[in-house]
């Protein structure tokens, strides 16, 4: 089980720990006087819940659940914690997400495989598009839910789900202005104003608006962001509110699409991390529309409906110049060439869930009954100017750029663009659909024994416009829990859950039409509330296997007389212990803290054979990680002070470099002046590490961190 034993041996020992911990914290609260019990509830007295530990999720049932009785492993990152890290967008924050590490762009590494699956609103809808990383302006809190997630969400990986609760309009007035500045020219103004229209108590609404630049550390690279929002609220009656949506995205990345910096095998940088193969001319620019509805409507107190529509526009220009290794071995002169490509996509979504609460049978139900669909047409075209001389030693239509001393200015669109327009584009029309049905109970069989199950019908088919080809799949995902709570403060959960990636229109020399790639999760754990209910802590062990992937034919004869070049015949297994802990130490001290240890590995299939794979393991997918963040209240200052470490282990790149490890600290100031203004400075990367985030192909290089930063925040919410 390579390791297995080793990690169920220690959550084993956590489980017992917790478990006596969490009954001793019990009876310590009671005889203090730190809980009041009245009959059969418990209520907590303090501070908890209200920096960055919340009670309840409705991410892993889609039904508020309190996450001591969720049978999965759930963190929900809270806006306190985004604001204290100063984080802009998502990247930002995966230190404080147990087994989720860097990949690239937008992509993570989850429970170590690489995915890029998230939900707004726990519903499909991504305006970034894969390239852009998603910003966090109009974001309230992050919820993730940890491994397999098919029965309520449907088709994709197994690692894990990253869903984006968005803000909403507050019937009370309010508001919040902030101004941002930083080293490398960083600066942005955002605002947002939300109230009662026309002092009526059933109508509200949001209107908020960011603007943010910058240069990176990395050649001729920067960021200009612009986001604008608007948004109603209509509450007819007591029991059922309208909430309207519409924002706006344009995100222009002058110097990108940036890859990496190249490295020897040992995984050294073979030049400084600021060199880009990019030209000052190039760039991404993403514009992207969103429209969202969500109706809200109780029946009555046991029964209620939420209705959510999703629309999103997107189109994503880019103009690069992508690395293609050195002219010849050992040469610091790296061949380049001129991509130039478009993406447009149209994606439009729908999800209605009913949820019942009843007693029957003496036991305690909640029943969800709910469907989802999801359509999605998407456009790409490209074209490609290469360099005459492989060896780069004449003039060709893009030049080659030195590792060493890189002169730019001499390759670009304006250069290119006679070439270019001989050059035809090479272009894609898909469209899909895919459709959801499901239902859970979650039964409360006794107040300490907690059952949970479910099944999802899924469908998917996606159609190739200009070829007429076809593709299409069905499955059926199941998922089963238990929660057992010992005494209030600690529940032990086991679960097991199912999940699949459908497989989309292959080239009819790859084979297919192919099943589904499938998964089921094997996940046990303890979470317990300690301290009076101050701190949540999570110790979780998993197994995941993900069969039925497209690997390489092992047969000499693959490619030619109709043997075809793939076969699904695939199998990986992913093992691994995660812990986490939220909460209060003290009235004035909060921290969240975690650590991941992990091993993923081809069990079936030939070795390298399988996307991502690097031998029998996986790129990017460390075997130890570690997060911390902590905030400490100096209430003679009216400040605070925060800090955290972001710990990540030996890597290996998808072309089998090294990749090092890595710890990187951050620290925070934070103070609030009498007249309500706040000043905030972040200093990330505090000891200017050189480190790689993640590794990509030799060619490219790997993807360097960050050095050293200062941003100050100076903001008032009214």
């Amino acid at each position: 089980m390579r390791g297995y034993l080793n990690g169920s041996a220690a959550l084993a020992a956590l489980v017992m720990a917790f478990s006596a911990g969490g009954m001793a914290f019990a009876q310590e609260g009671a005889q203090a006087g730190g809980q009041e019990d009245n009959g059969d509830e418990i209520v907590i007295i303090g501070r908890a819940q209200e920096f960055y530990r919340v009670g309840e999720s409705s991410l892993a049932t889609k039904t508020p659940t309190a996450i001591l009785d969720t049978p999965q492993s759930v963190q929900v990152l809270t806006n306190q914690l985004i604001e204290d890290q100063a984080a802009r967008e998502t990247t930002d924050l995966y230190r404080s997400i147990s087994g989720v590490t860097f990949f690239s762009y937008s992509g993570i590494v989850a429970r170590g495989f690489r995915q890029d699956e998230i939900r707004y609103d726990g519903v499909r809808g991504d305006p970034f598009a894969g390239f852009s990383v998603p910003q966090l302006f109009n974001i309230e809190r992050i919820e993730v839910l940890k491994g397999v997630s098919g029965m309520l969400y449907g088709g994709g990986e197994p690692g894990g789900l990253i869903n984006y609760v968005t803000k909403t309009p507050d019937y009370e007035q309010g508001g919040e202005v902030e101004v941002t500045l930083g080293d490398r020219g960083l600066w942005g103004v955002s605002g947002d104003i939300t109230g009662p229209v026309a002092g009526r108590d059933d109508i509200a609404f949001r209107l908020g608006g960011f603007y943010e630049e910058s240069n990176d550390f990395r050649n001729n690279a920067g960021e200009e962001n612009a986001i604008l929002t608007a948004q109603g609220a209509w509450r007819p009656g007591p029991s059922t509110e309208l909430v309207a949506s519409l924002e706006y995205y344009d995100i222009n990345l002058p110097g990108n699409r940036l890859r990496g910096v190249p490295v020897n095998d040992d995984g050294d940088f073979l030049t400084d991390i600021s060199w880009n193969t990019n030209e000052a001319t190039d760039f991404l620019a993403l514009e992207s529309t969103i429209g969202q509805l969500t109706l809200t409507h109780e029946f009555a107190d046991t029964l209620s409906l939420r209705l959510i529509g999703r629309i999103v526009d997107n189109e994503e220009q880019q103009q690069y110049h992508e690395s293609r290794g050195p002219a010849a071995p050992g040469s610091t002169l790296y061949l380049r060439e001129f991509r130039d490509q478009l993406r447009t996509s149209r994606e439009s979504s729908i999800t209605a869930d009913l949820v019942w609460q009843e007693t029957l049978a003496g036991m305690a139900h909640t029943i969800l009954v709910g469907g989802d669909y999801f359509d999605t047409e998407a456009t790409f075209r490209a074209r490609t100017a290469r360099q005459d001389n492989p060896l780069g030693t004449s003039p060709g239509p893009v030049q080659p750029l030195d590792l060493i001393d890189p002169v730019y200015g001499n390759s670009g669109f304006l250069l290119l663009q006679d070439e270019l327009d001989m050059i035809p584009w090479r272009r894609t029309e898909t469209s899909g659909e895919r459709y959801g049905l499901y239902v859970q109970d979650q039964v409360e069989i006794t107040e300490k024994f907690h059952l949970i199950g479910g099944a999802r019908f899924d469908s998917f088919e996606q159609t190739d416009a200009l070829s007429g080809d076809s593709a299409d799949d069905e499955a059926v995902s199941y998922r089963a829990g238990a929660v057992y709570k010992p005494v209030p403060p600690v529940s032990l959960y086991v679960s097991y859950g199912e999940g699949f990636s459908p497989q989309g229109i292959t080239d009819p020399e790859d084979g297919g039409p192919f099943d589904p790639e499938e998964s089921q999760q094997v996940e046990a754990g303890v979470k317990a509330e300690l301290f009076d209910g101050r701190i949540l802590a999570t110790a979780a062990v998993y197994d995941i296997v993900k069969d039925n992937v497209i690997v390489a034919n092992p047969d000499p004869a693959a490619g030619t007389g109709g043997v075809p070049n793939l076969v699904q015949i695939g199998e990986v297994t992913s093992q691994g212990v995660e812990l986490d802990a939220v909460g209060d130490i003290t009235d004035q001290w909060t921290f969240q803290v975690n650590y991941a240890w992990n091993d993923t590995a081809i069990t079936g299939g030939a070795p390298g054979s399988i996307t991502n794979a690097v031998g029998d393991g996986f790129a990017n997918a460390p075997e130890h990680a570690f997060g911390l963040w902590t905030r400490y209240e100096l209430p003679m200052l009216n400040s605070a002070i925060a800090g955290g470490a972001d710990y990540v282990g030996e890597r290996i790149s998808l072309s089998g470099q090294d990749v090092k490890a890595y710890t990187v600290y951050d620290a925070s100031w934070i103070t609030t002046f009498d007249n309500g203004w706040q000043g905030q400075v972040n200093v990330r990367n505090l000891f200017d590490e050189e480190y790689a985030a993640s590794g990509f192909i030799d060619r490219t290089g790997h993807f360097p961190g960050a050095p050293r930063s200062v941003v100050l925040q100076i903001s008032k919410k009214f």
